[in-house]
């Protein structure tokens, strides 16, 4: 692959089943040795763009590209040099991690003259070395997450997909399990990640956000924060499901969402404040404290798949100019 070429290319991606399009003329590039987070909620289309990229299916329409080959005409060239991970990754349990690290070092054709050292290496790098011998099934989520990793990269691919790999995994070993994923982009490694999980786009170079098979945001983290239409504030009251009821219904209000306790409520203007305050005490809803803040992923997704739904999929890219896929590439 050229230095310069982008690691996967994807432009005007569709897949249909029957009457049923799962991916939308979606478009995105991920340069060389870069993470790109393909976020958004489940059968929003994530899997199935991954899936095709590996060459698992055929588009419908469209083109694209991984590591040079063509997914349409050449899905078997792509799938000897790409690692690939699922949440369901498939481990045997009765054999130990090491010897799970070697048969699959096997099958992605490993030279046998080095396929001892690479395994001792992989082992020594995902942490496993006092879990080296224990069978697999006795392993815990987050270890087997680990020698998963480690299984899917035995043969040092270029380009690692990964599909909603740390799903029921603790947060503590997610964070490790992304060190493990910053290690690999820094040795040129390309990722491409599907999650729901908001924090983890924060990980990512580049973030897609995809809802129902669109990819309505394709930027990074603090570009997509940056851009969110509006003035985002938190809201601390005594009712706060009824006040999100409530201010959905004011024009001045972009949006509302309840966030545990707490509502958050983006207003086009910071002087909207005001008329949130006032309408809430008109509806005897106490509020203890408004603050303005910054908004998170989460709030930006939210805010963008709202704005879609009332306006419609045709007008969503005109929520956050500049970001969408497609612009600025």
């Amino acid at each position: 692959m050229p230095e310069n070429q982008n690691s996967v290319l994807v432009r005007d991606l569709t897949k249909s089943f029957g009457g049923f399009t799962a991916v939308d003329q979606v478009n995105f590039s991920i340069p060389r040795g870069e993470i790109f987070g393909l976020l958004g909620p489940n059968g929003a289309g994530k899997t199935t763009t991954i899936r095709m990229l590996c060459g698992i299916l055929k588009p419908t329409s469209g083109q694209g590209s991984v590591l040079g080959f063509d997914i349409s005409k050449k899905p078997e060239e792509i799938k000897k040099r790409i690692g690939y991970m699922s949440q369901h990754f498939s481990l045997y349990n009765d054999l130990t991690a090491r010897e799970n690290i070697q048969f699959y070092a096997s099958i992605y054709g490993v030279p046998r003259a080095i396929r001892g050292s690479r395994v001792e290496e992989l082992i020594e790098t995902s942490g496993l070395k006092d879990h080296s011998s224990e069978l697999t099934g006795n392993l815990s989520g987050a270890w087997r997450q680990r020698l998963a990793l480690a299984c899917a990269i035995a043969h040092n691919p270029p380009m690692l997909f990964l599909d909603e790999s740390t799903a029921g995994v603790d947060p503590v070993s997610r964070r490790e399990f992304w060190d493990l994923i910053y290690d690999l982009a820094g040795n040129d490694v390309s990722v491409l990640a599907t999650t729901h999980y908001m924090d983890e786009a924060e990980y990512c170079n580049t973030v897609g956000m995809m809802y129902q098979g669109k990819l309505i945001a394709n930027a990074s983290p603090d570009e997509l924060k940056d851009a969110l239409p509006g003035i985002l504030f938190q809201l601390d009251c005594d009712k706060p499901v009824e006040a999100e009821s409530i201010l959905d219904g004011l024009s001045d209000v972009v949006d509302s969402s309840v966030h545990g306790v707490l509502v958050h409520v983006v207003v086009r203007r910071k002087k909207d404040k005001n008329k949130v305050l006032a309408l809430l005490e008109k509806n005897g809803i106490e509020v203890e404290r408004m603050e303005e803040i910054e908004p998170s992923l989460e709030d930006v997704f939210i805010t963008m798949v709202e704005s879609s739904r009332n306006a419609g999929e045709s007008q969503g890219n005109e929520l956050l100019p500049g970001v969408f896929s497609g612009q600025g590439e």
